[in-house]
């Protein structure tokens, strides 16, 4: 989990990380702000996907910072769900606070968040550089700013990868994270249904947040099936909802023990220098 350091705790799971207030008042410009989401900040499943991007920001020797406090939803769920006033006081609000610290880049592990401050915020007055994690780990990965240990424990590990509805055919990015998958000697195996045709984990559209509607089979199951049917021994995701939504379903499938599940920053983070 991160904390701002007036919050920081005795425990190894916690970090100090500079907010935008900090900065500004060392006279200082971070060269991307941080979009932690509240998946990243509340869901402590998420958190680790958070730390995990923090600790490779930090050992590329990238200077960036949190909002902390000042950072609230996008409004992204509001909208989905049809809620346009609530969407557009949160939305509103942030972007209140981001141009008075004149930010310039985002960077964000949630394709949610992502989508909804590079491709709708811009009509309210918020126009920022935003790029998605894998993105921004793919060019760190090409600078050489990440390094990749000679033991890395991923080597010749078989895996298949998840498409994020907002990631791939929302902003058309398939190539990246996978990028970051090979640089890493893993096997990628794509699962039948995958880039543009690819299958949603059930939780897009703030249907996360809702009842489950009657069918004849869920979502996130059919799409563990397929991740099954790969033989892979683990599925990365790059979506903090579609990571929760294919753990669910491949434990529901009694399959936990032979498949992990984890976000490519997890990965990276473990076979980082």
């Amino acid at each position: 989990m991160i904390e701002t350091p007036g919050q920081i705790k005795p425990n190894s799971n916690y970090m100090k990380v500079a907010t935008m207030a900090e900065f500004l008042a060392a006279g200082k410009e971070p060269e991307v702000l941080f979009w932690v989401g509240c998946a990243g900040s509340f869901d402590q499943r998420a958190q680790k996907i958070t730390k995990a991007f923090a600790t490779i920001l930090e050992k590329a020797g990238v200077a960036y910072a949190i909002l902390g406090k000042e950072e609230a939803c996008t409004g992204d769920p509001a909208r989905r769900a049809g809620n346009e006033f609530m969407f557009q006081m949160m939305a509103y609000q942030n972007i209140q606070v981001m141009n008075a610290y004149n930010i310039k880049k985002i960077v964000t592990t949630c394709p949610h968040c992502f989508n909804v401050l590079k491709n709708e915020y811009p009509a309210l007055g918020g126009n920022y550089d935003v790029i998605h994690h894998t993105t921004f780990l793919q060019e760190l990965i090409e600078q050489g700013k990440i390094q990749f240990t000679d033991s890395n424990e991923w080597k010749g590990k078989t895996i298949a990868y998840h498409d994020s509805c907002y990631l791939g055919r929302a902003n058309d990015i398939y190539e990246a994270p996978r990028k970051v998958l090979e640089s890493l000697d893993m096997e990628l195996r794509e699962m039948k249904r995958c880039k543009s045709k690819g299958l949603c984990c059930g939780a897009g559209g703030a249907q996360m947040f809702k009842e489950e509607e009657k069918g004849d089979k869920r979502i996130n199951s059919e799409r563990a099936d397929e991740a099954i049917e790969t033989k892979a021994s683990m599925v990365a995701s790059a979506c903090p909802f579609c990571n929760t939504m294919m753990t669910d379903g491949i434990k529901n499938r009694n399959e936990e023990i032979k498949m992990d599940v984890l976000d490519i920053a997890e990965i990276v983070a473990q076979a980082i220098k």
